[in-house]
C-alpha cells in the first residue's frame, strides 16, 4: 500500500481548489492548484450535462446545481471540519434526484484526479458544434480540452462525470475494503428510474477527496517465505533419525519408491491447493478455509475443527521429540534432574512456553525465529553431505566407510526384519511428507495468497523430496546396514566373508545373530556418524522439532480462529476474537498451549500419532476431492488462474488419500472417518447461516436442471401423478393453516407454491420487493416448509392468479392443483369481489388445474394481527408472569390485508399496550396443557364490541396451528360423490401416510340409492382395494335427493335475497343493463333452472352435520356451476351452504383426469 497523502478540497462555483501532496511523484495532487476557475466551468458544465440543461459560462451559477460530484478512493475519505455554504446548498438541492459518484482507485490516482485541470490547459473560445469532447495539443506544449456545448476548455475523465460506474475493483470485494468501507456501485433503479423517484443517501461533507495514510498489519509478501515454512515442517525428525532405517529396511531402491509415492500424494495435494487458492481471494484459515469455501460448511467445518486440533497434538509430537533428545543428551552426562519420563515432561513445558512466547509475541518475531531454524537446518543438510564425502579410519567399525559401488549394489535391495513390511515402512515414513498446507494455513497473513500458495507450496514439495532422495542414495551408498563398532573385527583367512564389508577389510557376520549397535539398521543417529561436525546433526534436529513445533502451534490458532469466525460451532464463537494490527488469536494460542501441554505431559503419543497423521490425510483428501467436485460442477464460476490442474488427476489423488490413511493404520482410519461423519451430520442438523457459492451448491444446480429437462422428454404417467400445489395464500405468515395443511400431502412428494397476488395501485419498488421475496422465503425456510414464495403484482386477483397459474413452473415441475381458502366474509364485501373470486376458480379449470378450497369456520387470515408470529412462538414459554409478551389487535379488518412476517414490518404498527384512552388491547400469554391461553385485559374505555373481536382473533389464532400439532385419534370423512379422477380420494390417504395424521382413519361416503346400498357399497370396497387405500368403513348415503328441511331452506332464500336481480319487479333494458353492470346478480330464471341442485347443497350439509360433526377434516367433492350460466352469487351461496357450521372442510374437484390406478 502506498504510504503518500494527497487531499484536496474543491468548492463549487468560483471558488478556491486547494490541494496538498508530500514529496511523491506517484500522486500528481500538485499540478491541481491554481485551477479554481477552470475547475468551476468543468463542474458547471458537467451538472449542465447530467441534467439535460445548457450550462451557464458564469461561475456563479455553479453553485444551483442540481448534483453532487464526490469522489470515493480505497482508502477510507475523512470528512473535512467544515464545508462552504454553496456546497451545502448544491447538496439539499440535489436530494431526491440524482447524484454523481466517481469511484477512484487509489492505484490509478493520477488519472482519476485528472476531473480538475492540469496547469498547462489554456481557455479559448471555440466555435466548432459537436457532441464530444476533443483534445488537442499544440507545439508549445499547451494542452487544449474542447466541450462544444459550453464553449469551455477542460478535461473530463471518463466514467468520472456520471452516475454510472467504470469497472472498480472495489465493486466486487463481498466484505468491507481494508481500509474503509465497502464501495458499491450505483443500482439499476438509479439509473433507470426517472428522477423524481429515485432515493438517494445524503452525501455527507463536501465532494472532496481525501486520502489516508493507513499501516496495515504485517504481512509475509513473498512465496520464498512461504516455501520455508513448508521446508520446516516438512524436514521433521525422521529427515535425521528414521531416514537412515527405512533405507535399511526398504533399500534404496524401495525407499526412492516409498519417497516417490508420498511425493506423488503430497504433489497431487499440492496442485489441487494451488487450483483453490487461485480461484480468488484466500482468507486466513488455511485448508479449512479451502475446504469449506469450495465444499460448503459441512465438509469445512468438520475438517476445520479435526486439523485445527491435530495441528495442536502436533505441537506435543514435535516438542516431545525435542525433549527426548535433550534428555537422551543430559542422560549421556549423568545429568538427569529426576527419570526420563518426568524430564521429558520438564523440557517439553518449558519449550513449549517458549514457543509460545514467540508466537504470541506476532508473525514478525515468529518469521524471523523460522529463517534462523531454516539456516541451522540447512547447516546440517549440508554438513552430512560434506561428511560423507569425508570417511576416516575409526568410522570403518561402525559402518561408515565412504561412497563405494559395493555398499551401493548391497543396500540397493530391500532386507526387511522384525516383521517390517513396504507398508509399513511406508507408514513411518509418511508423517514427514505431510506439511505441505503449513503455508497455506497462514494464508491471511499473505499479502499475496493466490501466487505465494502454488509456488512455494510445490517448490517445498520439489525441494523437500529432493533431498530426502539424495539423502536416501547417500546413506545406502556409504554405509553398511550392519556393524559392531570394534575395530578387531577385520576380515581373517579362515573366515568366509561375501558382504559389502568384507571387501573393505572387515567382518561385521556376528551381526546375523543380532546385538550389533551401529549401522543403518541399528543407529538412529549414524548421520551425525557421517557429518564432517556432529553437534550440527543434533542442532539440525533440533531445529526440525522445534520449527515443525512452531508452524504447527502458528497454524492451529489460525485456523481454529477463521473456524470460529464463521460461527459453524457457536459455542466456540468466543475463540474468534483477535488482538492487535495482525489480529492476532492469543485466545486459540492459549487453547492451543492447553492442548498441547496437555499431551505432552502425557508423554507417550505412539498411539495418538496415526490418527494425527490421518487427519492430515483426511484433509487432503478433501481438498483433491473439492477440485474434482468444483470440476464437475462445471460452474461459471471456477475459474483458477492455476491451470496445470486435472480433475481426474484430483480424484485419483484422493482415492490415494485415503488408501494411505488405512495403510498407515487401519483402525485410525475408521476413527478419522466416524469422527468426520459426526461433525458433518451436526453441522448439517444445524445449517449454519453462510452462503460461500460452494460446489455443492453449484452441483446441486447442474443436477436440478439435468433433472427438470431430462424430464421434459417423459410423458405424465398416471402412477407418477403428485399433487403439485399453487397455493394462493398471500404472505406466507397470513394463513398458516392453509399452509401446514397443504404442506401436510405434499411434503417430499410435490411442489408446493406459495403464490401471492399483490394488488398495486402504482408501480411497485422492485428493490422493496426483491427484498420482500427473500424475508417470506426465509420464513418458509424457518417453519420448515417446504415450499417456494412466488409474489406477482396486478390489478386484482384473478388477473394475478391468472398469471400464476401460467407462468408459475419449470418443465414438469409446475403446478397441476389451485389451493385457496374459503371467503369467510364475502357477504360483507363488495361483490364485484366475489366475482373475482369466482372467476379466478373457473380461470383454474379453464386451464385444466384441480382446484381445493379450505374452509375454517374461524377463517384463515390472521394477518389482522400484529405480531401474531411472536404469539405463535410464545406457546412454549411458561406463564410464570416473569416476562410478558404483548400484542396487538386492530378492531377493524381489512377484507384484502396480508402482511409481510410482523419481524419485518417495522414501519407498521407496534405492539402496544393499551393505557387510558387507547382502542389498543393488551393480553398476557400464557401456556396452559399445552394450548394457547389467552387472558384478556380490558382497557379503561374498552367497548363490548372490542372485547367480542378480541376473543374471535383468540378462537381464530389457536385454529390456524390446528394442523401444525398431532391430530390423535379421529377420522378423514371423505365425501366422494362425483368422480373426479381420484384426486378427491388421493389427498386424504397422503395425508395419512403422515406422522401427525396417522392416527386417523379414512371413512368414505358415497351416494346411491336406497334399495342398493349393500350393493354399492361392496363396488367401492373393491375399487378402495384395488387402489390399495385403507379405510375404516363405507357409508352409503341413499338419502341425498330427499328434500332439505324448511327452515333450511328459508336460511338459504335469505341468503341469496341480496343478490337476486327481481328482473320481473323492473323493466327488462333495465334488467338487462343492470344485469351486464353486475353480472354476479341471480336471476329468476337461474334460481329455477339450478333449483335441485340447490336443494342439493342444502341437503348435503344436513347430511355432514348429521355425520362429520366429530370429523379432524372433510375431504368433499366440490360442486362445479357451469361458466356463463351460474352466476358468481349464486355459486357462492352454494359453497356457504354446503360448508357451513362444519369441521374443517376441503372442497375438492380433480381435473378429470385419472390420478389413481390399479395397474402395476
Amino acid at each position: 500500500m502506498r504510504q503518500d497523502a494527497c487531499q484536496s478540497f474543491v468548492r463549487n462555483g468560483d471558488q478556491s481548489v486547494r490541494s496538498s501532496s508530500p514529496s511523491s511523484s506517484s500522486l500528481p495532487c500538485s499540478r491541481h492548484a491554481g485551477m479554481s476557475r477552470d475547475l468551476g466551468r468543468v463542474l458547471s458544465s458537467i451538472r449542465a450535462d447530467m441534467s439535460g440543461q445548457k450550462p451557464s459560462l458564469k461561475s456563479g451559477a455553479s453553485s444551483q446545481s442540481r448534483f453532487q460530484v464526490a469522489v470515493v478512493t480505497e482508502a477510507s475519505s475523512t470528512t473535512p471540519a467544515s464545508a462552504s455554504t454553496d456546497g451545502s446548498r448544491a447538496q439539499d438541492e440535489s436530494k431526491g434526484r440524482s447524484r454523481v459518484v466517481g469511484f477512484l482507485d487509489s492505484g490509478a490516482l493520477g488519472s482519476a484526479m485528472d476531473i480538475g485541470l492540469p496547469p498547462d490547459v489554456s481557455h479559448e473560445p471555440d466555435t466548432t458544434k459537436s457532441d464530444s469532447i476533443s483534445l488537442h495539443s499544440t507545439g508549445t506544449g499547451h494542452t487544449h480540452i474542447s466541450d462544444s456545448h459550453s464553449n469551455t476548455y477542460y478535461m473530463r475523465t471518463f466514467g468520472h462525470n456520471t452516475i454510472d460506474a467504470v469497472p472498480n475493483i472495489e465493486f466486487y470485494r463481498q466484505t468491507a475494503a481494508p481500509f474503509g468501507e465497502k464501495l458499491t456501485r450505483p443500482s439499476l433503479s438509479e439509473l433507470h428510474d426517472e428522477l423524481d423517484k429515485v432515493t438517494t443517501t445524503p452525501i455527507t461533507g463536501d465532494s472532496s477527496l481525501s486520502y489516508m495514510i493507513q499501516v496495515g498489519p504485517f504481512r509475509v509478501n513473498c512465496p520464498l517465505c512461504l516455501q520455508i515454512r513448508c521446508m520446516l515442517n516438512i524436514w521433521g525428525v525422521m529427515l535425521f533419525i528414521r531416514m537412515s532405517w527405512i533405507v535399511g529396511q526398504a533399500g534404496i531402491g524401495l525407499t526412492i519408491a516409498i519417497i516417490l509415492m508420498a511425493t506423488l500424494v503430497t504433489t497431487i495435494t499440492g496442485l489441487s491447493t494451488s487450483a483453490i487458492a487461485t480461484n480468488g481471494f484466500v482468507r486466513g484459515g488455511g485448508a479449512y478455509y479451502l475446504i469449506s469455501r469450495s465444499l460448503g460448511p459441512e465438509f469445512g467445518g468438520s475438517i476445520g475443527l479435526i486439523f485445527a486440533f491435530a495441528n495442536a497434538v502436533a505441537v506435543a509430537m514435535y516438542v516431545v521429540g525435542f525433549a527426548e533428545t535433550v534428555v537422551e543428551m543430559l542422560n549421556d552426562v549423568d545429568a538427569l534432574m529426576t527419570d526420563e519420563l518426568n524430564d521429558i515432561r520438564i523440557v517439553g513445558t518449558l519449550t513449549v512456553i517458549l514457543l509460545l512466547g514467540i508466537s504470541v509475541a506476532g508473525m514478525e518475531w515468529e518469521a524471523k525465529a523460522q529463517i534462523v531454524l531454516l539456516v541451522i537446518l540447512l547447516g546440517a543438510i549440508v554438513n552430512y553431505f560434506l561428511g560423507s564425502f569425508m570417511p576416516t579410519e575409526h568410522k570403518e567399525p561402525k559402518g561408515f566407510f565412504g561412497y563405494h559401488t559395493a555398499i551401493l549394489l548391497e543396500n540397493l535391495v530391500p532386507d526387511f526384519r522384525d516383521e517390517e513390511t513396504f507398508f509399513s515402512v511406508f507408514a513411518i515414513f509418511f508423517p514427514a511428507a505431510t506439511g505441505i498446507l503449513a503455508g497455506a494455513n497462514i494464508s491471511g497473513d499473505l499479502t499475496d495468497p493466490q501466487s505465494a500458495i502454488p509456488k512455494g507450496t510445490l517448490l517445498a514439495i520439489l525441494i523437500t523430496g529432493l533431498t530426502y532422495v539424495a539423502i536416501a542414495i547417500s546413506a545406502g551408498s556409504c554405509i553398511v546396514r550392519d556393524a559392531t563398532g570394534d575395530v578387531n573385527d577385520t576380515v581373517s583367512d579362515t573366515v568366509n566373508c561375501t558382504d559389502a564389508a568384507c571387501t573393505l577389510g572387515y567382518d561385521f557376520s556376528i551381526c546375523k545373530e543380532g546385538g550389533c549397535q551401529y549401522g543403518l539398521m541399528n543407529d538412529f543417529q549414524v548421520m551425525s556418524l557421517v557429518s564432517g561436525f556432529g553437534p550440527l546433526i543434533t542442532a539440525g534436529i533440533f531445529s526440525a522439532t522445534l520449527s515443525s513445533a512452531l508452524a504447527s502451534l502458528v497454524s492451529a490458532p489460525k485456523v481454529f480462529q477463521a473456524l470460529c469466525k464463521d460461527n459453524i460451532y457457536p459455542g466456540l464463537s468466543v475463540f474468534a476474537k483477535g488482538y492487535g494490527k495482525n489480529n492476532e488469536p492469543l485466545r486459540g494460542y492459549v487453547l492451543t498451549f492447553a492442548i498441547g501441554l496437555a499431551f505432552i505431559l502425557i508423554a507417550e503419543l505412539n498411539i495418538i500419532a496415526p490418527i494425527i497423521s490421518n487427519f492430515f490425510l483426511a484433509s487432503y483428501a478433501l481438498i483433491n476431492f473439492s477440485v474434482f467436485h468444483a470440476s464437475m460442477a462445471n460452474s461459471p464460476g471456477w475459474r483458477p488462474s492455476f491451470k496445470y490442474y486435472n480433475m481426474w488427476v484430483s480424484l485419483a489423488g484422493a482415492i490415494l488419500c485415503c488408501v494411505v490413511m488405512f495403510v498407515i493404520n487401519w483402525w485410525a482410519a475408521l476413527v478419522t472417518l466416524l469422527i468426520i461423519l459426526a461433525l458433518y451430520i451436526y453441522v448439517s442438523y444445524k445449517k449454519p447461516d453462510v452462503n460461500w457459492g460452494s460446489s455443492t451448491q453449484a452441483l446441486i444446480y447442474n443436477q436440478a436442471l439435468t433433472h427438470c429437462l431430462n424430464l421434459t422428454g417423459v410423458e405424465d404417467h398416471v402412477k407418477n401423478f403428485r399433487p403439485q400445489c399453487l397455493v394462493l395464500a398471500g404472505y406466507p405468515n397470513a394463513r398458516p393453516a392453509l399452509l401446514q395443511l397443504v404442506h401436510s400431502f405434499t411434503k417430499n412428494i410435490g411442489l408446493m407454491v406459495c403464490g401471492h397476488v399483490k394488488t398495486v395501485s402504482r408501480r411497485p419498488n422492485f428493490k422493496e420487493v426483491l427484498q420482500d421475496h427473500a424475508r417470506c422465503q426465509r420464513w418458509l425456510n424457518k417453519k420448515r416448509i417446504k415450499a417456494f414464495y412466488t409474489p406477482v403484482f396486478s390489478d386484482n386477483l384473478r388477473h394475478g392468479a391468472q398469471l400464476l397459474l401460467q407462468a408459475v413452473g419449470l418443465g414438469r415441475l409446475k403446478p397441476n392443483t389451485l389451493v385457496m381458502g374459503f371467503k369467510n366474509n364475502w357477504s360483507d364485501g363488495d361483490m364485484r369481489d366475489v366475482e373475482i373470486y369466482i372467476n379466478a376458480i373457473h380461470d383454474a379449470f379453464d386451464l385444466q388445474f384441480g382446484v381445493a378450497i379450505l374452509r375454517l369456520q374461524e377463517g384463515l387470515d390472521i394477518s389482522h394481527i400484529q405480531g401474531q408470529d411472536e404469539l405463535l412462538s410464545s406457546q412454549e414459554k411458561p406463564p410464570i408472569g416473569t416476562k410478558e409478551v404483548v400484542i396487538s389487535v386492530s378492531l377493524t379488518k381489512d377484507p384484502d390485508s396480508d402482511s409481510c412476517p410482523s419481524k419485518t414490518t417495522s414501519n407498521q404498527s407496534s405492539p402496544l399496550i393499551g393505557r387510558g384512552g387507547s382502542s389498543i388491547l393488551s393480553f398476557h400469554i400464557g401456556a396452559a396443557s399445552g394450548f394457547l391461553a389467552l387472558f384478556l385485559i380490558p382497557a379503561k374505555d374498552q367497548s363490548r364490541t372490542g372485547a367480542l373481536s378480541c376473543l374471535t382473533d383468540q378462537r381464530l389464532l389457536e385454529s390456524s396451528q390446528q394442523f401444525k400439532k398431532k391430530q390423535g385419534k379421529g377420522t378423514i370423512d371423505v365425501w366422494w360423490l362425483f368422480d373426479d379422477g381420484g384426486l378427491t380420494l388421493l389427498i386424504p390417504y397422503l395425508l395419512t401416510n403422515r406422522s401427525k395424521w396417522g392416527d386417523c382413519r379414512i371413512r368414505v361416503f358415497i351416494g346411491g340409492k336406497i334399495n342398493r346400498i349393500d350393493h354399492d357399497r361392496r363396488v367401492m370396497a373393491t375399487l378402495l382395494s384395488r387402489f390399495r387405500i385403507d379405510f375404516s368403513d363405507i357409508n352409503v348415503l341413499g338419502d341425498i335427493n330427499t328434500k332439505p328441511k324448511k327452515h333450511n331452506k328459508l336460511t338459504f332464500k335469505e341468503l341469496i335475497e341480496p343478490y337476486r336481480l327481481k328482473e320481473d319487479d323492473m323493466e327488462q333494458e333495465a334488467a338487462e343493463r343492470l344485469k351486464a353492470q353486475e353480472p354476479w346478480r341471480i336471476t329468476d330464471n337461474e334460481l329455477e333452472l339450478y333449483k335441485a341442485k340447490t336443494n342439493r347443497q342444502i341437503r348435503l350439509n344436513e347430511l355432514l352435520k348429521e355425520h362429520s360433526s366429530t370429523a379432524k377434516l372433510i375431504v368433499m367433492s366440490m360442486p362445479l356451476a357451469r361458466k356463463g350460466t351460474v352466476s358468481s352469487a349464486l355459486y357462492m351461496c352454494w359453497l356457504e351452504t354446503l360448508s357451513k357450521d362444519l369441521p374443517p372442510l376441503l372442497l375438492v374437484r380433480g381435473n378429470h383426469q385419472s390420478v389413481l390406478t390399479f395397474y402395476s
